[in-house]
């Protein structure tokens, strides 16, 4: 089985996460029935109409332990003026194009590294979830299944070869202000949602002062960080505005509640509400709420990954399907090649060389976890 092809194979079929990533399962499965695995498919159809699904390779016993290869197959949107978004293309030593990085290639280097590897006492799986990019949906709907049970699982993400041990939880919400309409030249018969969010904003960085009171200095940044990313309201500038809403997100250390912050923000706009004289209502609708990830320093995945990339393990600010992972009973590392600064990127691109290191360790891992 040829990398690079394969990986362009994959690169060349659009998974975008609104769209249905069934026909890169398709190619993920041919893949891995030609290497003896028994393969499942886990479907629905998402609240946008779309199909979508999860592919459970296994190879090896049916039955709980050994080891789970687990990579997402949906993408981030790209700009429709790259022209190399899904045509793979290959110089310098290097694959371009969406999902090349982030993370088709650790599926493509996990697809290979089984065509390297016997069959093994313990099981070996391979698991393709959907929707990691919009909250780990898919993920979430394997450990609800409850029928998967890895004893050790390597989550694939571009790393650039580093194993990840721990990664910050990510919690987000949607708060709706309803005011009243009216004429800008007479604010009192209206009461603007806009303004009201201004006077909600000293809240929510005290909030957000109050989360920077806990530090991790194994993280960076070492504290809960929080951001309002989408703000929209208002239909012209002469109209008092009667709805602004706005996305809240924070992604909270190990350790913390991450329902913590969602309290201290529902109890603020419980303030604002009550001081709107009636004119304003406020809704908090939470969109996430997924709590930190650990794996302990001296875990078993954790220093083969060490010693085989010659890369001590660190932490990332940014979320996984690892805590998934750890929900299904296994011992998890973040790994894969790429460089997460070039992923969600026009112009990501990932490196043959890192692609071929990848897929050998991956191999030793199945010797090593499946033995």
């Amino acid at each position: 089985m040829d990398l690079v092809p394969l990986l362009r194979s994959l690169v060349a079929v659009d998974s975008t996460s609104s769209r249905s990533n069934l026909p890169v399962l398709d190619r993920l499965e041919d893949a891995a029935r030609g290497l003896g695995f028994e393969t499942r498919r886990v479907t629905w159809v998402d609240e946008n109409g779309v199909d979508k699904g999860n592919l459970v390779c296994r190879r090896g016993p049916d039955a709980p332990g050994g080891l789970a290869l687990v990579g997402h197959t949906d993408c981030v949107p790209f700009d429709p003026e790259w022209n190399e978004a899904l045509a793979g293309a290959e110089r310098d030593g290097k694959v371009f194009g969406r999902g090349a990085a982030d993370t088709k290639g650790f599926l493509a280097a996990a697809l290979v590294a089984a065509s390297r590897a016997s069959a093994r006492k313990h099981p070996l799986a391979l698991l393709f979830t959907a929707d990691e990019e919009v909250g780990c949906l898919g993920a979430k709907r394997l450990l609800a299944e409850g029928r998967v049970h890895p004893r050790h699982a390597i989550v694939g993400e571009p790393t650039s070869l580093v194993p990840i041990r721990a990664h910050k939880g990510y919690c987000a919400v949607e708060v709706i202000i309803e005011g009243v309409e009216g004429h800008s030249a007479y604010p009192d018969v209206g009461a603007s949602a806009i303004h009201a969010l201004g006077r909600l904003w000293t809240d929510i960085e005290a909030i957000g002062a109050e989360l920077r009171r806990e530090a991790d200095a194994s993280f960076s940044p070492p504290h809960t960080t929080w951001n309002v990313g989408v703000v929209r309201g208002g239909k012209a500038r002469n109209i008092i505005a009667g709805e602004c809403r706005f996305t809240y997100e924070w992604r909270p250390l190990p350790g913390q509640d991450p329902r913590r912050a969602l309290r201290l923000l529902e109890e603020a706009c419980e303030r604002l509400e009550a001081s709107g004289g009636g004119k304003l209502s406020v809704e908090v609708a939470p969109l996430r709420t997924d709590a930190a990830a650990v794996t302990p320093a001296e875990a078993d995945v954790v220093r083969f990954l060490e010693a085989e990339s010659g890369n001590r393990s660190t932490t990332v600010p940014f979320g996984t399907e690892l805590p998934e992972v750890i929900g299904m009973g296994a011992e998890g590392c973040v790994f894969g090649p790429g460089d997460i600064k070039v992923a969600h990127r026009t112009g990501e691109h990932v490196a043959v060389a890192e692609l071929e290191k990848a897929a050998i360790i991956l191999a030793r891992a199945m010797d090593r976890f499946c033995g």
